[in-house]
């Protein structure tokens, strides 16, 4: 009964997906051809997750999604979005680090971080800030599709003259229209007390739902929020990075190490390809003009995925959790879509990346990762033959746990002749293929919750019970306290009253019969 329930709410939020496009198409797009990019208009026909995006965030009321839409729309066309570049922001904005991302929060979501002191309020350059904004947005949307953000405004040492109203309802309408769903939340650090007027002006241009992720916090709080190991050391952080320009900031990819030994026997070049990774730095090559398609996931029966790598299973693959899930791209078609699930045990330290080679030619293809002394992957750096499939492994090593932080990204890209897929033909092929022909997917880390921690809250279930039912029995005992003083003033009130109502009849008698004599 639940998965026809299930199946009938899916079906609920396709047709209503197909209303939508319809009614966008005859009410908006054919009325005006010049009012939005073309390419946005088929991306909003393709992806569906896009209007389920839309639809969710205007609570499936058709009337104000597709107001939503015509304006997110004619933002980006009046912004160039889609060919909005880093060499059409002026240099300067970058130098100044103002606005950057880095880190992630408790949750495993992006920080997207605003100095508030380094912004000053020139009206010649709001176009051009409100344009730096939506490029890191926009690029953060491209690379992590689907994945929110955690905003960070750091308002030390900041004060009036730094307070931009237009700016911030910029910002904010960024979240509550033009990328329905990105925001996390809003943390505000450090707010000085004579800000307190300018924002609950700010407070009223926020829907409910903008009001709830709104986290005001200080020193003393912030690690609820965000780790130490992402906060700087005047947030009370151990985070040691300090922003410069170029390259952008964002590029947190490296190659995993494999210092503990492979996974399973390999060659020495191999082993010398994988250490020789392991020194690269992640090129900051992630711009925002590379043309991937969207993204479609699709669930595959458990049985059948089984039965696949069953076959001849090799031993490095034995208790690895086989992905039931498959995102397909341009080139390869990988499974996971978007998360590797790690636990405590030791069946759960191991999880497997499987690429299929959806093209005619080989593809070279390697794996990166924002925490690479955590992590083993075999194979990291390869080729896939056309047609065929390979089975990579990623385990924690060196009693490393997982992190919701934690991310991988795999590369791959075309290679134009099958001959020569060798450790030094791979290097060369990465120094010289263009960027724009290399597809890129991520995928993130979920942490599952060991059996010990499920049996320790249920243990400690009770005693918090019993300490919540004395602090309830506490505050009756007040209630009760108080209402009883309450009932003996309201005594004497009526004692008094009637004194008071003896003593008025007394006079008005005495003056009657004083006016009769």
């Amino acid at each position: 009964m639940a998965e026809a329930g299930q199946a009938e709410s899916e079906q609920d939020i396709e047709s209503k997906i197909e209303e939508t496009r319809q009614r966008f198409k005859s009410e908006y797009v054919e009325e005006s051809q010049d009012r939005y990019d073309s390419r946005d208009v088929e991306r909003l026909f393709k992806d569906d997750a896009l209007v389920e995006g839309y639809l969710t965030w205007r609570h499936f009321v058709m009337e104000d999604t597709l107001k939503m839409i015509d304006e997110s729309l004619q933002w980006r066309k009046e912004f160039t979005l889609n060919d909005l570049t880093e060499s059409s922001i002026p240099r300067w904005m970058f130098e100044s680090g103002a606005v950057f991302l880095h880190g992630y929060d408790k949750e495993g979501n992006k920080l997207f971080w605003f100095k508030v002191k380094l912004h000053i309020k020139d009206a010649k350059s709001v176009l051009d800030k409100k344009r730096y904004v939506a490029f890191w947005l926009e690029r953060y949307a491209k690379r992590e599709p689907g994945m929110p953000l955690t905003v960070v405004f750091d308002m030390s040492e900041s004060g009036l003259s730094n307070i931009d109203m237009d700016f911030v309802k910029y910002i904010i309408n960024c979240f509550k229209v033009y990328y329905p769903k990105f925001l996390s939340k809003m943390i505000m650090y450090e707010m000085p007390w004579i800000m307190n007027a300018a924002w609950k002006i700010v407070k009223t241009w926020l829907g409910p739902e903008a009001i709830s992720k709104l986290k005001f916090v200080t020193k003393s709080d912030i690690q609820t929020y965000v780790g130490p190991e992402h906060l700087p050391p005047h947030m009370g952080g151990t985070d040691q990075f300090k922003y410069s320009y170029p390259p952008l900031p964002d590029d947190d990819f490296q190659s995993p190490i494999c210092e503990n030994g492979p996974i399973v026997s390999e060659d020495e070049s191999d082993v010398k390809d994988i250490e020789s990774e392991s020194k690269e730095t992640l090129e900051s090559s992630f711009n925002s003009e590379q043309s991937i398609k969207p993204k479609k996931v699709n669930f595959l029966e458990d049985s059948q995925k089984s039965d696949d790598l069953d076959r001849g299973e090799p031993g490095r693959l034995r208790g690895v959790r086989k992905p039931t899930t498959t995102f397909k791209g341009t080139l390869l078609d990988i499974s996971p879509s978007e998360e590797l699930r790690f636990g405590a045990k030791e069946s759960e330290k191991k999880c497997l990346i499987i690429l299929n080679n959806v093209t005619k030619n080989h593809v070279a293809f390697k794996v990166r990762t924002t925490a690479p002394e955590k992590y083993r992957v075999k194979p990291s750096n390869s080729s896939c033959e056309p047609g065929a499939s390979v089975d990579i492994v990623v385990s924690l090593h060196g009693g490393f746990q997982a992190s919701p932080q934690d991310r991988f990204l795999v590369m791959a890209a075309e290679m134009e002749s099958s001959g020569g897929a060798g450790v030094p033909e791979l290097a060369q092929f990465w120094k010289e293929v263009s960027k724009a022909k290399v597809m890129e997917h991520r995928l993130r880390c979920h942490v599952l919750e060991s059996p010990k921690s499920i049996l320790s809250s249920s243990f400690e279930s009770p005693s918090a019970t019993s300490s919540d039912h004395q602090d309830l029995q506490s505050t009756l005992m007040r209630v009760m306290t108080s209402n009883s003083r309450l009932e003996q003033k309201l005594d004497s009130c009526l004692w008094t009253q009637k004194v008071l109502l003896v003593m008025v009849s007394f006079l008005l008698a005495l003056t009657a019969s004083l006016w009769t004599s």
